[in-house]
């Protein structure tokens, strides 16, 4: 969503690089263009004049003048200071003290207040609540169905004793929820209310009185990130009508400006407390103001990343890998297949590769990447043998091609496979030694050097190596190892030796450059 303000602002850094000191001039023409990059991004006018005022004050203090790299700290300043229009410090939910706790969710028709309610009872329920959804959406066709889809996808009972479709009092359903709430000992209550068109004096009413009867500890106000400036109006207008404590960002995974998420915090005075991000009920996570502003500066968030990685990956699974690894186990095809299904958990590969730090210059190839090729992957690994998955050296030939048509992919894919799989299992062993990871830019990192022959391709004691990629792995292997030597290759790193590179399935979904 923030890609053109992340462009800009690089471009705008970038510009600055190299130079030891800052004049009066850099700083204008800095903060002139950070102007018109948020003014681009559909951000509000009060809120881009504030924000610019405030860099260009401290850009021209002591903090900046002072620094050893005045650039950084620019940089600095600018993530503070985004900080600060986005909230702040993360704002978490109050719960109320006698349980049922009260969420009332409000907002636009279309924000996707109903998708966002089974989201938000989905994450409290994997917080160990035990949480109810209410139809209170009486007036919008199929509204209740909805919700009880939802509700059933996220494995949360909803309460839905009117059909909806115009019929109904949702101020009686609410209050008939919060006597079921209790009687079922449900702790979390989470209303979802008609949306409303534009300013509706009379829905808004209805909002009120729904409000007055249940008491909620929360309302959230749900904002659709892709609406822009008219984002910030209705919410004035309804934080002023009925009024809300927190507001709920959704559709951040689309293609707009993003200006609204980025004003109706300061605008409000109500800070975001959630993101959706996504179609799926696990798109949805508290939002935290240092991470999404790390985003916006092309810096990734990598603690969000950690934390989806602990949700998904599998403890028991982890543990045992990290026996093998201490213990000098080889590293298989199997673990890589279990890896590689635990990292889909975690969402598509585009949405993981975003979230790590410097990939903003490689968005288009990121924007590109085809899930299709892990799919390939996982199909040619099932498609072979425990005992092949084990020691991919006995694959020979005729192997080889029995997995390709098994997996519907070509020999040459197969054997790209088992050759990128070894050099991944020489970097664990690599790792496992203390030989540490290869880096690009040293000896070794790059293509192999021209006119230099691989060590798998020199002359065996005894004869010729043979040409079958299956022989030939077990010639070498036969032959004395020299310490940190891959049968299948030259140790990932060493000179004139190809780079580690992960096998195709994934090899393939990384930028050039990141490869």
């Amino acid at each position: 969503m923030f890609t053109t303000l992340q462009d800009r602002l690089a471009a705008t850094f970038k510009g600055l690089r190299g130079k030891g000191r800052l004049s009066e001039a850099d700083i204008e023409a800095t903060t002139r263009e950070i102007r018109t990059a948020l003014l681009e991004a559909d951000v509000a006018l009060p809120v881009v004049r504030e924000f610019i005022a405030a860099v260009r004050e401290r850009a021209r203090g002591a903090e900046v003048s002072q620094a050893l790299n005045p650039v950084q700290q620019i940089i600095k300043i600018v993530n503070e200071e985004l900080i600060g229009i986005l909230g702040g410090e993360t704002r978490r939910l109050r719960f109320a003290k006698t349980p049922p706790t009260v969420i009332l969710l409000a907002g636009l028709q279309g924000a996707g207040k109903t998708t966002l309610a089974g989201k938000l009872a989905l994450w409290l329920k994997g917080q160990g609540h035990q949480p109810l959804l209410v139809a209170a959406d009486l007036q919008r066709p199929n509204a209740v169905n909805q919700l009880q889809v939802v509700g059933e996808r996220a494995g949360v009972v909803v309460f839905a004793p009117e059909p909806g479709n115009g019929v109904g009092d949702p101020v009686a359903v609410a209050r008939a929820a919060m006597a079921y709430a209790r009687d079922k000992q449900h702790d979390v209550v989470v209303v979802d209310t008609a949306g409303r068109l534009g300013i509706d004096a009379e829905l808004m009413q209805q909002a009120a009185d729904i409000r007055d009867a249940v008491s909620p500890d929360e309302i959230l106000y749900v904002v659709d990130a892709m609406v822009g400036q008219d984002a910030v109006t209705t919410a004035q207008a309804f934080l002023d009508g009925v009024g809300f404590s927190g507001v709920v960002l959704t559709k951040l995974d689309g293609d707009a400006r993003g200006g609204a998420a980025l004003s109706v915090a300061k605008v409000t005075g109500r800070q975001v407390m959630f993101a959706s991000n996504g179609e799926g009920l696990g798109d949805f996570d508290a939002f935290h103001p240092d991470r999404m502003a790390s985003r916006i500066l092309g810096m990734g968030d990598m603690l969000t990343l950690i934390e989806q990685a602990e949700r998904t990956f599998d403890q028991a699974q982890q543990a045992e890998m990290a026996r093998k690894f201490s213990e000098g186990e080889d590293f298989t095809l199997d673990d890589f297949l279990q890896q590689m299904q635990q990292l889909r958990k975690m969402g598509s590969m585009s949405k993981i590769f975003g979230m790590l730090p410097g990939m903003g210059q490689f968005r288009e190839q990121i924007e590109n990447i085809d899930e299709r090729d892990l799919d390939r992957t996982q199909a040619m690994i099932q498609s072979m043998t425990p005992t092949e998955r084990r020691d991919p050296r006995i694959l020979n030939a005729s192997r080889r091609a029995r997995i390709a048509r098994g997996s519907g992919s070509s020999v040459s894919a197969v054997n790209d496979l088992v050759e990128r799989f070894g050099q991944a299992q020489q970097m664990m062993r690599s790792l496992r030694g203390g030989g540490g990871m290869p880096i690009p830019g040293m000896p070794g990192f790059g293509k192999k050097s021209k006119g230099r022959q691989a060590p798998q391709q020199k002359k065996a004691k005894g004869g010729k190596v043979s040409g079958n990629p299956a022989k030939r792995a077990q010639q070498v292997a036969a032959q004395p190892q020299r310490t940190g030597e891959s049968p299948f290759g030259p140790a990932a790193g060493a000179q004139g030796s190809a780079p580690f590179e992960l096998p195709p399935g994934l090899r393939d979904l990384l930028p050039p450059g990141g490869r």
